[in-house]
């Protein structure tokens, strides 16, 4: 038998919670390392083949996990089994909320993308109007994946996210159908619907899946349509008081024509760094500003209507190679200004420049955003481009939908 588990000093764990232990153990080995055999688990957990034995047992009992194949072509029999996690046992859904578009991903309880649909928002459409769509293509969304009744719903939105409340404040620059839709997936659906600011989503997913998965503490420096950022510091995500950590539109900054308020952000690092500017900064570099351009990441499964029109310009730009280098080098001066500031106060260690417009300019702009750094900090910080670019928002409200049902399916111990 197995020594009993230490779960705190001073503290024995119970055979109960000790089960626990060893199940959420198993599972999350299973979801990192794929279908393993018993044998496996064994070698892998250090508990005894009885102890394997049974917490497969109670796995497969509960509907968590089943038999999905045999571990060679010559092997059979009960050692050869290979198990792994039911991914139909739930289905998530994660959602992007942009000002003229709503994004809809269905996943499976590993994660892994079913069915997604994107809902275009028009401009003069009213906030009832708005709502209908999105919910419309989320119905459709879940009939394509197969799954009616979702376990968790994760919604990424711009704005203040009130960590007491889980509402939307202080966002007389959000659109009101934003409100409006969340309120209404609480209505409609009875089940967990988690609200998290778009630009700390992002932060999960360049952790889990992109540009940040070696550092526990980190920046994410948002540049989009606008300018944001997320605060990872030892693994946990930092939200602030009132939710408004990582508000750096309106950070004071030099180069600006006037300061911030406390109703816009014009005149904070917003009016340097958001969409608008990086256009205006490029036409005096002669460069073509055009909009309507879309992402143009390989992954995205359509193009992406409401992408920030410097998305294009930065991409061009690092194309056209000495051509664009002036106006790279300018917009690098100026987004390591707001890099400088967070830099100054939290010695993060790591930025990573997210966002279309972080990812449009890849290495290239990463680099040049460290070398005027370089000048402005005597602290060390490693400049990274993201990359996941703007669907790193969908695929974090995935993850943080995965993470809140596993952990009611495989209830932490302790």
């Amino acid at each position: 038998m197995d020594a009993p588990r230490t779960v705190a000093a001073g503290r024995t764990a119970s055979p109960t919670t000790a089960r626990l232990i060893n199940d959420r153990l198993a599972l999350q080995l299973l979801q990192s390392e794929g279908a393993l055999t018993a044998g496996q688990l064994k070698t892998l957990t250090g508990l005894s083949r009885p102890t394997v034995a049974d917490l497969v047992e109670r796995l497969q009992e509960a509907g968590l996990i089943a038999v999905v194949g045999e571990s060679g072509a010559q092997r059979r029999g009960p050692n050869a089994r290979l198990y792994g996690i039911v991914a139909d046992r739930a289905h998530l859904v994660g959602l992007d909320l942009r000002t003229h578009s709503v994004t809809v991903a269905v996943a499976d309880l590993l994660g892994e993308v079913r069915a997604e649909r994107t809902v275009p928002i028009g401009p003069d459409d009213t906030p009832d109007a708005a709502v209908a769509a999105a919910l419309a293509g989320l119905d459709k969304a879940l009939a394509a994946a197969g799954a009616p009744h979702p376990h968790t719903i994760a919604v990424g939105a711009p704005g203040l996210v009130d960590p007491a409340t889980g509402r939307l404040g202080g966002t007389d620059w959000v659109p009101s159908w934003h409100v409006a839709l969340v309120g209404e997936l609480r209505a409609r659906r009875a089940v967990p619907v988690l609200l998290e600011n778009e630009v700390n989503l992002a932060a999960i997913a360049e952790q889990r899946d992109g540009a940040a998965r070696d550092h526990d503490t980190f920046v994410l420096l948002w540049l989009g349509h606008g300018t944001g950022a997320a605060v990872v510091l030892d693994g946990t995500l930092r939200r602030g008081a009132s939710g408004g950590t990582g508000e750096i539109g309106f950070l004071p900054v030099p180069g600006t024509a006037a300061l911030p308020s406390a109703s816009g952000c014009d005149g904070g690092f917003h009016s340097l760094a958001g969409s608008a500017a990086i256009c205006a900064l490029a036409a005096q570099h002669g460069l073509p500003a055009e909009a309507g351009a879309g992402s143009t990441s390989l992954d995205a499964p359509a193009p992406d209507t409401d992408a920030p029109p410097a998305e294009a310009v930065v991409r061009a730009a690092v194309a056209a190679g000495d051509a664009g280098a002036a106006f790279l080098d300018a917009l690098a001066a100026r987004i390591a200004l707001g890099v400088a500031a967070v830099c100054a106060v939290l010695d993060p260690g790591c930025v990573v420049l997210g966002g279309e417009i972080g990812s449009g300019g890849g290495e290239e702009l990463a680099g040049r955003v460290a070398g005027h750094l370089a000048r402005l900090s005597p602290l060390r910080t490693d400049v990274r481009a993201g990359a996941l670019g703007g669907r790193a928002v969908l695929r974090g409200a995935v993850l943080a939908a995965r993470d809140s049902a596993q952990n009611e399916l495989f209830p932490p111990a302790g």
